[in-house]
């Protein structure tokens, strides 16, 4: 069975930049696509990105509100993917999630299988 551990969140002032880890272990990566979410206090879980396994050509996407900003990518070699976030506004503060998939997903939650903890991601001056 997959396990997903994040770490990498912490706090940032606005403009400053992180980058969110997820360590796959038990299976390869390789062969899910990866998701990350986010979920705000007192809002739904939401998609902000996401990477197609390399069979399904690792193809990325990422919701309109963190475009140009964020950037994942996948280290097979470590079984790890990342989410570089850089020029982090406060709305993005939330606790991020990430999770696989063993099909073709891309935001909607219930298409994943298998979640990490979580990392609380804090922008604030």
């Amino acid at each position: 069975q997959l396990q997903l551990v994040e770490s990498g969140g912490g706090l940032v002032q606005p403009g400053g930049s992180l980058r969110l880890s997820c360590a796959a272990s038990g299976w390869t990566s390789d062969y899910y696509t990866i998701g990350w979410f986010r979920q705000a206090p007192g809002k739904e879980r939401e998609g902000v990105s996401c990477i197609s396994s390399s069979i399904s050509g690792g193809s990325t996407n990422y919701a309109d509100s963190v475009k140009g900003r964020f950037t994942i990518s996948r280290d097979n070699a470590k079984n790890t993917v990342y989410l570089q976030m850089n020029s982090l506004k406060p709305e993005d503060t939330a606790v991020y999630y990430c999770a696989a998939a063993r099909v073709q997903a891309m935001w909607n939650p219930s298409e994943y299988d298998y979640w990490g903890q979580g990392t609380q991601v804090t922008v604030s001056s």
